[in-house]
């Protein structure tokens, strides 16, 4: 879509089936499609509409997305405020997903750093709504129409703008400590003591590994580089940026080729080249933040079939829980080719907000057969204990449980209810999961 005109035309033939949005369509699951309904593409409305270099904030369309941020602020000095592992998503997806990052300890997540944003609702209107009662927005600040928007998966309304503020930053260069731990209590050990110490942080931990070893991982933290921290062949030129897709997948990889035996060569090819103790590394923004960015069609190793993305958050204080997770795992056959563990802040109060206080675990799984009976179990170990599942990323998780997820689900429906009487606005995950 290109401006507001066209989405309110849509918006007006939009009946029956619904619509939702779209950004540039990185959601592992159903949350941007809708079968037989009406998909709105917003890529093309991109525009920055105003930066504010003095406070690091800028005013853009919805379309746009962290990467073009990126390439045009890194080099005036301003960093997006929090990115998930891949910088081709689009700010009204980081709004509607409240996508969260590396620094989430420290900076919460993507709709703690908006200021405002306009919502299209289901009545036409355009409404500006912030996260807290504020003069500057007017009396219909609406606070909770926002964080039913934040992480809302889009089902409130059409978000077309928001003010965003940035991060401040002296270079484009992050410092990166490095450290190998042999096992889950080490690295949790780890995490619990220092991880304050460091603006970003994430674990890439090894689900294979059983026994002694079970959860050993590389744990990379860092924070950007003051420009007199440089190499001083660097710091004429600190804040330069650049990123490329360095190489490309084939599309010939066979069913199975991820299977127990090549992931476990490769966590232990893997585990054993990271350095066991390393301090104070210079790695650039596309190295340390987005490193799948620069393979291109990465997806594709998995073969034909695919593989489903499993994140879930269990709260503090239930660390027998993540190994009774790793343990299931690692004993079912089922191997993850990628997974991270990283340390969840304080929540905000978004109605369907993912991040809340507790260890975070992501994992990349090649759908064969049993992976669904094996999810369903670690549903009900995380739900037990108060734990939840990623929207953004889920495609199969059961609405019963997901209804035991989020306690403030019911607030979201009223607040849609409100805005959206007719459900004008939904989805297949929608639909999959009752909202």
């Amino acid at each position: 879509m290109g401006d507001e005109a066209d989405v309110r035309k849509v918006l007006a033939e939009a009946r029956g089936r619904g619509l939702v949005a779209r950004g540039l369509a990185r959601s592992y699951g159903d949350a941007a499609q809708n079968a037989g309904g009406h998909v709105l593409d917003m890529t093309g409305a991109d525009r920055v509409l105003d930066v504010d270099l003095a406070a690091a904030e800028v005013e853009v369309e919805a379309g746009i997305s962290l990467d073009r941020l990126m390439n045009l602020f890194v080099p005036l000095g301003m960093f997006v405020p929090v990115t998930p592992g891949t910088r081709y998503v689009t700010v009204g997806g980081a709004i509607a997903a409240d996508i969260h990052g590396k620094n989430h300890h420290v900076a919460g997540s993507f709709a703690q750093h908006v200021r405002w944003l306009d919502l299209l609702t289901a009545d036409g209107q355009v409404r500006r709504v912030g996260p807290a009662q504020d003069p500057a927005l007017g009396a219909d600040a609406d606070p909770d129409l926002f964080w039913a928007t934040a992480g809302g998966m889009g089902l409130t309304g059409v978000i077309l703008r928001a003010r965003v503020r940035m991060k401040p930053i002296e270079s484009s260069q992050t410092l990166v400590d490095t450290d190998r731990t042999p096992d889950l209590d080490s690295l949790l050990a780890l995490l619990t003591e220092s991880d304050h110490l460091y603006d970003y942080s994430v674990a890439w931990i090894d689900c294979v590994a059983k026994g002694a070893r079970m959860g050993r991982s590389v744990l990379t933290r860092g924070r950007f580089a003051r420009r007199d921290e440089l190499p001083a062949r660097k710091q004429a030129d600190p804040l330069r940026y650049s990123q490329a897709v360095k190489l490309s997948v084939p599309d010939v990889f066979p069913p199975g080729l991820l299977n127990l035996a090549t992931v476990s060569a490769f966590n232990e090819l893997w585990y054993r080249k990271a350095p066991a103790r390393k301090r104070d590394q210079l790695q650039s923004i596309p190295t340390f933040f987005h490193p799948l960015d620069s393979v291109g069609a990465w997806n594709r190793i998995y073969g034909p079939r695919g593989f489903v993305q499993y994140q879930v958050t269990v709260p503090f204080g239930h660390e027998e829980t993540v190994r009774r997770l790793l343990e299931r795992i690692s004993g079912s056959g089922h191997a993850s080719f990628l997974a991270v563990l990283k340390r969840f802040g304080e929540g905000n109060p978004g109605m369907l907000s993912y991040p809340s206080p507790g260890w975070t675990l992501a994992l990349d799984i090649p759908v064969v057969r049993g992976l669904a009976a094996l999810l369903d179990e670690l549903d009900e170990l995380v739900v037990d204990v108060g734990g939840r599942t990623y929207l953004a990323k889920d495609s199969r998780v059961r609405p019963e449980v997901f209804e035991r997820m989020y306690p403030r689900l019911e607030d979201f429906r009223a607040v849609r209810a409100r805005v959206d009487p007719d459900g004008l606005f939904t989805s297949d995950l929608a639909r999959r999961l009752h909202l």
